[in-house]
């Protein structure tokens, strides 16, 4: 878990300090690729706190969710249809309830460690 940390300090710095830019015609991309990835990283957290975590399951996840969420975006592109509103839904819903499973696991950790002591 330190090492998950560890990482997210360094490219949170790193992001900050290494200046990144994109044309506005990917913002939508860039965005639902984001919350895909966001997505996969709150489900291996919370697969981690459940003792059922898999690299392979993380790895192919989170590439998967990215890939499947910008062909969406493209799709709909092309097609005119707004269709990355349903990438949004569904990984904000699952960003949404993994956050609230990794709460509730905290709590009731930090819960019990105060009731053996």
């Amino acid at each position: 878990m330190l090492w998950v940390l560890g990482g997210l300090a360094f490219g949170v710095v790193v992001g900050y300090y290494i200046p990144f830019t994109y044309s506005m015609d990917y913002s939508i991309y860039m965005s639902v690729a984001i919350l895909a990835i966001m997505d996969s990283i709150f489900g291996a957290i919370k697969s981690y706190f459940e003792d059922n975590y898999d690299n392979v399951l993380f790895i192919t996840g989170f590439i998967g969710n990215a890939i499947l969420a910008i062909l969406l975006t493209y799709i709909g592109e092309k097609l005119g249809v707004s269709l990355y509103y349903v990438a949004v839904l569904v990984f904000g819903m699952r960003l949404f309830n993994n956050l609230s499973i990794i709460r509730r696991y905290i709590i009731s950790n930090i819960m019990n460690k105060k009731r053996k002591n």
